[in-house]
């Protein structure tokens, strides 16, 4: 049932952007640390080629596909069909971050709807697609997105989130540096 691809065809781009909904995961080399699956929205993600993507990600709680990446670069990222016919899409590749002081931000950030919250851009470079049925996958109705994170954001105001960032988002769980910590000089290791 799973097929593979080298890139992105065509009708996996309508597919893509069809969807409301993806998820991204990334995980550290040590079989000791944590594996990262977060579920992402807000029209957020863009293809740029037919092997390159990429996503506008908003502070949160964690950094962990950050410190992920500058670990290793493995990153993959996920989308079911949750109405019409059944199809799960799995893009695998290598992903960078782009900061808003890097000199690609120039290049990527209009490309994207881009919120008070968004603390940087998940490029990456695909080397694999796969399809698989998504039989299991139950049906569900977009009602639309959420504007919390936009309202949040917007009330802490940018010394706010800049001392969010700080606290939450300059290393991972198991204590791996992330770009933001990098860049602040304030990550453990």
């Amino acid at each position: 049932m799973g097929k593979f691809f080298t890139h992105l065809t065509d009708h996996h781009r309508e597919f893509i952007q069809r969807q409301h909904l993806f998820f991204v995961a990334t995980a550290p080399l040590s079989d000791q640390g944590r594996i990262n699956l977060s579920p992402k929205g807000l029209n957020s993600f863009r293809i740029f080629s037919d092997q390159q993507v990429g996503y506008a990600d908003l502070v949160g709680s964690g950094n962990e596909t950050s410190a992920h990446l500058l670990e290793n670069a493995r990153i993959t990222f996920m989308f079911c069909a949750f109405d019409g016919s059944p199809l799960i899409l799995r893009l695998y590749g290598t992903g960078r971050v782009i900061l808003p002081s890097a000199p690609d931000w120039e290049n990527y950030a209009p490309q994207f709807a881009l919120f008070p919250g968004t603390r940087q851009l998940i490029v990456a470079d695909i080397d694999k697609v796969q399809t698989s049925c998504g039989f299991g996958v139950p049906y569900f109705d977009f009602v639309g997105d959420r504007d919390m994170h936009q309202k949040w954001s917007t009330s802490k105001g940018p010394e706010g989130l800049e001392a969010y960032v700080q606290e939450k988002n300059t290393e991972s769980l198991d204590g791996l540096p992330t770009h933001w910590g990098q860049r602040l000089g304030t990550a453990k290791k």
